[in-house]
């Protein structure tokens, strides 16, 4: 399959619908983060020199380029985390006709899988930034795209917490009692403050909204 950038929207939904394995959560949920970046990349474009926003010029310039950087960033994460499933049913399917074999796939499976639990994470921690980056697109922004900030963050929460499922899965897995503390701990340190940052969001959309 080719990359998901080369995809149209509709060859990216029928794969992802399709009995394939891959693409699966961890794609949509990366390509989710991506549209709520994308969203942000929208709000600061078309505030970008508006009369009337020209205090908040310098940090949505700075805010377009982050918010750009991470959808790039998340869309090609899609594809990993494609790979790196397949690398797991890769190591499943290692023969294991005598001892030797045996532990050879057993390592194999192993890694597989954290490599499987490292890319959902990676995707789980650019959605965050996606979370934290619309806050001054909802704040500076054009009064008439901030419920965009709004869907924005709504999508990258969810995506942050559907790219962690795909890290949970994967855990459950891990034989390695030292990797399987780690992922959890990072796990949490993602979801530390989320909430509170999206509701700080929102707090600001229903505010401009309503002014």
């Amino acid at each position: 399959m080719p990359s998901f950038s080369q995809l149209t929207i509709n060859e990216f939904m029928d794969a992802l619908a399709s009995k394939a394995s891959t693409p699966g959560g961890g794609a949509g949920a990366a390509m989710g983060g991506a549209l709520a970046a994308s969203l942000v990349s929208m709000v600061c474009n078309l505030t970008l020199g508006k009369k009337g926003y020209e205090g908040a010029q310098d940090e949505l310039r700075q805010v377009l380029m982050e918010s750009e950087g991470v959808r790039c960033q998340l869309v090609a994460l899609a594809d990993m985390d494609a790979m790196v499933y397949d690398q797991v049913m890769a190591a499943y399917h290692l023969p294991k006709s005598d001892a030797d074999e045996k532990i050879a796939r057993a390592a194999a499976i192993q890694e597989a899988l954290w490599q499987a639990a490292q890319v959902p994470l990676q995707i789980a921690r650019a959605c965050t930034k996606v979370v934290a980056l619309a806050r001054p697109a909802a704040e500076l922004g054009n009064r008439w795209a901030v419920s965009d900030a709004g869907v924005a963050v709504r999508l990258a929460e969810s995506a942050v917490h559907g790219a962690l499922l795909n890290v949970t899965i994967n855990l459950q897995s891990i034989t390695d009692a030292d990797r399987a503390a780690e992922l959890t701990e990072q796990m949490a340190a993602l979801t530390e403050g989320l909430t509170e940052c999206r509701d700080a969001v929102l707090a600001l959309v229903d505010e401009r909204i309503k002014a």
